[in-house]
Formats: structure tokens, C-alpha cells, sequence
């Protein structure tokens, strides 16, 4: 018998340390957190965790939002309180990042690069992309042209290494630079019978062109002596070619909105369809308009404009919003469901900086119009990001008419958004939602192509080295300067060496649970992922001290904010438009840190009962 109370006594003293562990951290709610509520504050400041209340939603009763506005609290050193003594193990984990560690991540970040690159470069180029599995390259898939998810982005151009001409500079590599430059120069042809994107086309190639060759002939060098000898504006002339063979797709369509897809050498295909993504239609303006400025030719920034003009025209006129997809001969949208993931997500960043970049009024005035029909239909949850009860800010897919949820899923590619509010000011917001994306991202290692808030699930289970999340991250870094954002990059390439790593390079996620692979590498990992993982690392670096401010297009090329890109060469009144200095700070210059009060530069950008709670609602705890 006496073994038997020795086990009752043991439990016991099991029962009593839980107890005690569930009154001291409030660990308790973790074992229900559909069916009670748990307070984390003390008496007089609670934060309540509940079922999600997201899909509590109703517009047409007048309530644009979910949050609750009318919570008390006491004074700022209640929450402080409650985590003193090192009791609170966000803080502790977050709230600093030693340079050593800093200097470590950094060349962590350059050494993924390389490996991508060396490989890409030995065993794929001059094809489009590396099959870093098998360590062949791949081109477009001539025996199947409607696997579109190849042949819209394939062209059989060289595809990532021109996409990754300015990440060389941007890493300090001017030789290789040079080297790679005089490669595409050479061996580079778009007189190409291959049906490409006109968006992928666009942001890819078009953009790493410009980017370079602005690059090449800046006369500031602020990246050190990068001009090449005998350079004679190739690049900017291939792009040229290539926007020339672009224009086909803004001819013959009723409305101005530009055909999906065009061939390289025949122009649109006889058996195109009439549908294209609001993004893939309204995300040409910043490419088309630094070309334009940069040869002296409105054609593509008039085109570019139209199209951008004619969705804006075809908005919500109860909601403000925009869908999803649209027919460009009738005007009709066949996807009437709007947010800001895949479909409509560039559109949006676009809007805002081609008013940083060109100075247009009505540019900014567009912009400012979608961020409060964004804020007031898409929005759900508390009012404020690091106050008061109810569920953490999240933006979800409404019916553009009505804003009624259509969908209880968000995409991957939403996860850029916080960067764009950190471009447009709202950083608060921005911290919130980067939250979220981060704490899916600690659950898998990965951000599924989509994720399904309400199951705390992916829908869509892949991951293809997407670098939106890194590029968020950075910006909020940027505008912080919180070694929290540090940390997040720390995880995301540690995540990326453990489960994505193989032969020669890095590959797709086919499954982020199993975290099985897919034998692709994606342009964008080299030119956009590792990039701005490197950025975020290297504090020193020139386009962080330069006098010189910098933007970065939607596929991470690096453009300047000059002068001459607000000066127009060509006098042409349909084009022509009221332009001023933007008010808005481009996101490398120290200034947007005081954003932030000193006092939250310092402690957690979102207060740890609020993580927590995140961490929660995505299944982490």
C-alpha cells in the first residue's frame, strides 16, 4: 500500500505546481481557448482571449469594424508590472540582438545567395531558372503551353540573372556585377516566340533592366565605383525592346485594361482570354513610367496610367473596392471578391509609390481613397494594435459591393501589406499584421500559399520561397530600428536552411507541414528573399548611408527617388499632371524611426499579451 500513496502523492504535488504555474503565467487558457476566457492583465486592465470574432462583420448595420471602442485602462506601467521580475518570456527572448549575432546573419544571408547563384550560374544559365534538386535548368514548357504556371513567368531570357542584377550591387559584388551585365548583354534576345505575362514580364525583367542600368550610369556611385567601361545604355535599350513587344496587349481592348498575356515575337495570341487580375493589370506604372522618363517617350506611361485609371473608374461605388478579376472588353468583374493578396496586391503598392517616385496628386489621392475603403471593409478586429479587448487586426476577403466576408482564408502575398503601411505611415497597424504572418510562420517554418484562420490550417499547402513576410520585416526594422524584427529575421533564415536547402540551391515547400519539395527556385528567392534578408542584417550598407534615397518595386529592384523622375521630357497634355514633392519617406531613411516613441523603440513593438494571444489563435500554444 505504501507504494500507492506515494503515487497519490506525487500527483498530488503534480496538481498543486500546476496550480500554482496556471495563477502565476496564466498558462491556463491554453488548454480551452474555444470555451473560456482568460484574463492577463490585472484587475482593472483585461485583455479577454475568445473565440475569433472576425466573421462578426456586418456593414450594412453600420458597423464598419469589430473592435471595441469604448475600454478603459489604467496606466501604461500596469502591463509593465505584470511581466516584472523576467516573467515575461517575449520580452526576454526579443528585446535585444547582440552584433556579433547581427554580423553573423548577415553573412548567413550572403552565403544563401551565393549558393543559389554559383549554382544557377554553373549549372542553369542561360535557361531561365535552377531545378536546384537535380541541378538542371529549366526553361518555358514548350510541349505543354498552357501550364501557365511555368509559361508566365519562363520567357527563355536568362530569367534570374537578370532579375538578380542589382542584388550584386546591392551586396558589394561590383566584379560579378560587371561580369553578369556583360553576359546580358551579350547572349540576351527577346525576339523570342514565347507567350509570356505582361505583370511577370514587367517586374522581372523590365524592372531588373532599368534597375541596373540606372545603377550603372548613376553619377553619384553611391555604391561605390559601379560604371562599367564602354557601357553604351545596352540594358536600357533591351528593355526598351522589351516594352515595345510588351504595348501589343494595351491594343484592341475596349476599356484600355491590358491583355493577360502576350507573344514575344506575334503579339497577343488568337486565342487569348478576355480576364485579367486587377494586380496584373495595375501594376505596370512604375516600370513603364521611369521607361518612359528615362527614353523620352510617354507611350508606356500613358499606357500604364490608362489602365491603372480604367480599374479605378470600375471601383464599388458603395464600398470604394475593387475585385478580384475583370473582363477588359466589357468591364464586367468576373471575381468580385476583393483583399489584398494574390490578384490585387501590387495594384495597391503601386498607387503609393508611383506618387513617391513621380509626384503625381492624383496618384496619392487614389491611394489614400483604397487605404480607407481597405481600412473600413477589409479590417477586422480591435481598434488599436496594442490596446484594448477583442481579436488582433486582420484583413480579410470581403464582396466588393457589399464587404460581406467571402472566405475565412488569407494568401501569402497579403504579407506585404505591413510594408506598405509602413510606407504610408501606418506603422501601428503594419506591426499587428506582420505579427500574425510571423506567428503562422513559427508554426511551420513556412507561410502556406494559403492560410485558414478560422481552422487554424493551411488551404493551400506550398511555399515557393516567397519573400514578402522578409520584406516586411525589413521595412518595419527599418522604420523601429526594434531588434524584435531582428529576431523574425533570424527565424526565417534559420527556417530556410533547415527545410528548404538541397543540392544546389533552395527549393520550393511543396508540403509546410511534411515539408516535402519541389524541384524549383523561383527568380524572386535571389532577387527578393535574399535580399532583403541581407538588407535587414547590414546596417553599414550603402543604401542605408547613401544621401541617396532609395524604393524598391514589387520585385525588390532597387530605383531611386530622383528628381529627374518627376520631369517629364516629352510635352504631352493627356499625360501631363499636376506633381509635388511627396510627404511620404521612402523606406531607408532613419527619419521614419520617430514614427515610434522612444519608449517603444525599445520594448516589444506589440505588447506580449497580445503575441501571446496570437500565438494562440494560430495554434501555437
Amino acid at each position: 500500500m505504501q507504494w500507492r500513496s506515494i503515487v497519490i502523492g506525487l500527483l498530488l504535488l503534480r496538481l498543486a505546481l500546476n496550480c500554482v504555474l496556471w495563477f502565476t503565467f496564466g498558462l491556463g487558457f491554453y488548454q480551452n481557448f474555444h470555451s473560456q476566457k482568460v484574463d492577463l492583465y490585472g484587475e482593472n486592465e483585461k485583455v479577454a482571449f475568445e473565440k475569433p470574432s472576425w466573421l462578426n462583420h456586418n456593414p450594412q448595420n453600420g458597423d464598419s469594424k469589430t473592435w471595441s471602442k469604448n475600454v478603459k485602462h489604467t496606466s501604461k506601467n500596469s502591463y509593465l508590472n505584470y511581466f516584472e521580475d523576467g516573467k515575461d518570456e517575449y520580452a526576454q527572448k526579443y528585446n535585444s540582438f547582440p552584433d556579433n549575432l547581427k554580423v553573423k546573419m548577415k553573412d548567413m544571408a550572403k552565403e544563401m545567395f551565393y549558393f543559389g547563384y554559383d549554382n544557377y550560374m554553373k549549372y542553369a544559365f542561360p535557361e531561365d531558372e535552377l531545378n536546384p534538386i537535380d541541378c538542371e535548368g529549366r526553361g518555358p514548357d514548350v510541349l505543354n503551353p498552357s501550364n501557365i504556371n511555368i509559361n508566365d513567368v519562363l520567357g527563355n531570357y536568362s530569367l534570374t540573372l537578370i532579375d538578380i542584377l542589382d542584388t550584386l550591387v546591392v551586396m558589394g559584388n561590383v566584379s560579378e556585377f560587371h561580369k553578369a551585365v556583360k553576359l546580358v548583354i551579350e547572349t540576351v534576345s527577346f525576339d523570342k516566340d514565347s507567350t509570356v505575362q505582361v505583370f511577370e514580364a514587367n517586374i522581372r525583367i523590365l524592372g531588373g533592366l532599368i534597375s541596373a542600368h540606372i545603377l550603372l550610369t548613376d553619377s553619384k556611385q553611391p555604391f561605390g565605383n559601379v560604371g562599367l567601361q564602354d557601357y553604351d545604355n545596352e540594358l536600357l535599350h533591351l528593355a526598351h525592346d522589351l516594352a515595345v513587344r510588351l504595348l501589343p496587349a494595351f491594343e484592341n481592348t475596349s476599356t484600355g485594361i491590358p491583355y493577360p498575356r502576350v507573344n514575344l515575337k506575334r503579339g497577343v495570341p488568337p486565342d487569348s482570354i478576355n480576364e485579367t487580375c486587377t494586380a496584373g493589370a495595375g501594376s505596370l506604372l512604375v516600370e513603364f513610367g521611369i521607361l518612359s522618363r528615362l527614353v523620352g517617350d510617354s507611350t508606356f506611361e500613358w499606357v500604364a496610367r490608362r489602365a491603372v485609371k480604367a480599374l479605378w473608374k470600375l471601383r464599388s461605388n458603395e464600398t470604394g473596392l475593387l475585385g478580384n478579376v475583370v473582363n477588359i472588353q466589357t468591364g464586367q468583374w468576373v471575381s468580385k471578391q476583393s483583399g489584398l493578396g494574390a490578384g490585387m496586391d501590387s495594384f495597391y503598392e503601386y498607387l503609393l509609390k508611383s506618387y513617391i517616385l513621380f509626384g503625381d496628386k492624383e496618384d496619392h489621392k487614389m491611394f489614400n481613397a483604397a487605404y480607407e475603403s481597405i481600412q473600413s471593409h477589409l479590417r477586422r478586429g480591435r481598434e488599436a494594435c496594442n490596446e484594448g479587448e477583442g481579436d488582433p487586426p486582420l484583413y480579410v476577403n470581403v464582396n466588393m459591393f457589399n464587404g460581406q466576408i467571402m472566405n475565412t482564408w488569407i494568401d501569402s502575398l497579403q504579407a506585404f501589406f505591413p510594408g506598405l503601411q509602413v510606407l504610408s505611415g501606418d506603422v501601428e497597424n503594419a506591426i499587428c499584421l506582420h505579427a500574425f504572418y510571423y506567428a503562422i510562420w513559427k508554426r511551420f517554418g513556412a507561410l502556406p500559399e494559403r492560410y485558414n484562420w478560422q481552422l487554424q490550417a493551411p488551404d493551400v499547402l506550398f511555399y515557393p520561397l516567397r519573400p514578402e513576410l522578409v520584406e516586411s520585416t525589413y521595412l518595419l526594422y527599418q522604420a523601429t530600428k526594434n531588434p524584435f524584427y531582428l529576431h523574425v529575421g533570424m527565424d526565417i533564415l534559420q527556417s530556410l536552411e533547415k527545410y528548404t536547402k538541397v543540392r544546389c540551391g533552395y527549393a520550393t515547400l511543396h508540403h509546410v507541414v511534411e515539408k516535402s519539395k519541389e524541384d524549383r527556385m523561383e527568380s524572386f528567392f535571389l532577387s527578393e528573399t535574399c535580399k532583403y534578408l541581407f538588407l535587414l542584417f547590414d546596417e553599414d550598407n550603402p543604401l542605408h548611408k547613401s544621401e541617396n534615397k532609395y524604393i524598391f518595386t514589387t520585385e525588390g529592384h532597387v530605383v531611386p527617388i530622383d528628381k529627374r523622375f518627376r520631369e517629364k521630357v516629352w510635352k504631352d497634355e493627356v499625360v501631363a499632371a499636376n506633381t509635388e514633392k511627396p510627404e511620404v519617406r521612402p523606406a531607408n531613411t532613419s527619419i521614419n524611426c520617430n514614427r515610434i516613441p522612444d519608449e517603444r523603440r525599445y520594448a516589444l513593438p506589440l505588447k506580449s499579451v497580445y503575441m501571446r494571444q496570437i500565438d494562440h489563435m494560430v495554434g501555437l500554444l
